[in-house]
């Protein structure tokens, strides 16, 4: 009788680690299809989105889903999102990171504010390949110009490594990052891939991209194209 109740309640801890595992991979995958909606939303304006010459020169995206204010630390803002870097074969199964950082006025009534990062340069794309980068400090970053004819200044273009966006209350704007830290959440990525891989590695196009993840990537394609007079 105890050896049959000893088997029933190692049936019952299996039966729940493998609730809880896939609660936690249900919770991945909401991130990345949140993450994918906010780039389907902010490029449906054309005219009020990024501009194709940004679309077209980027090296990495990053996309914070619902940044919001922490409750650990009065004014504290901090976020969970997802990654992918653009290589010879196309764009890059996506890394999990989190944005951390102090207030900057861009939240009402405490709302969160969905953010898009985009890597403009070899040093950009560096910072991402790197375990942490602290915006304005280890990369300099700098609000992007939004709309179809935006008239962006030099300062990105010979400067800027990151140009940050964010997206409150149906308003896309560029936004001041500088501060904020952007960091890989190992964990999630971890989880994602079943096992510890290199975030370079996955972001230079070298790891399969898991199938709840094909519509993020696939929908940064699909907007983030160089264009054919580029080449």
């Amino acid at each position: 009788m105890k050896k049959v109740i000893g088997v029933l309640c190692g049936l019952a801890m299996c039966a729940s680690v493998v609730s809880a595992r896939a609660q936690d991979d249900s919770k991945l995958t909401d991130r990345i299809e949140a993450a994918t909606a906010v780039i389907d939303q902010v490029m449906s304006t054309p005219d009020k989105a990024i501009p194709q010459s940004i679309l077209a020169g980027a090296h990495c995206v990053v996309v914070i889903p619902s940044y919001k204010k922490a409750a650990f630390a009065v004014g504290a803002q901090y976020g969970q999102g997802v990654a992918t870097c653009r290589t010879p074969r196309g764009w890059s199964a996506p890394v999990f990171v989190q944005l951390a950082g102090g207030s900057f006025g861009f939240q009402i009534g405490g709302q969160a504010t969905d953010l898009i990062l985009v890597a403009m340069n070899h040093d950009g794309l560096e910072a991402m390949l790197r375990n942490k980068v602290k915006l304005g400090a280890d990369a300099a970053a700098s609000a992007g110009p939004v709309g179809r004819n935006a008239q962006a200044g030099t300062d990105w273009k010979l400067n800027a490594e990151f140009l940050t966006y964010s997206r409150s209350k149906g308003l896309f704007a560029g936004i001041d990052l500088d501060g904020t830290v952007l960091s890989q959440n190992q964990e999630f990525t971890t989880q994602e891939f079943g096992h510890d891989i290199p975030f370079s590695e996955i972001l230079r196009g070298d790891v399969p991209t898991p199938e709840n993840a094909r519509g993020f990537v696939g929908t940064v394609a699909r907007y983030f194209v160089v264009s054919k007079d580029n080449h």
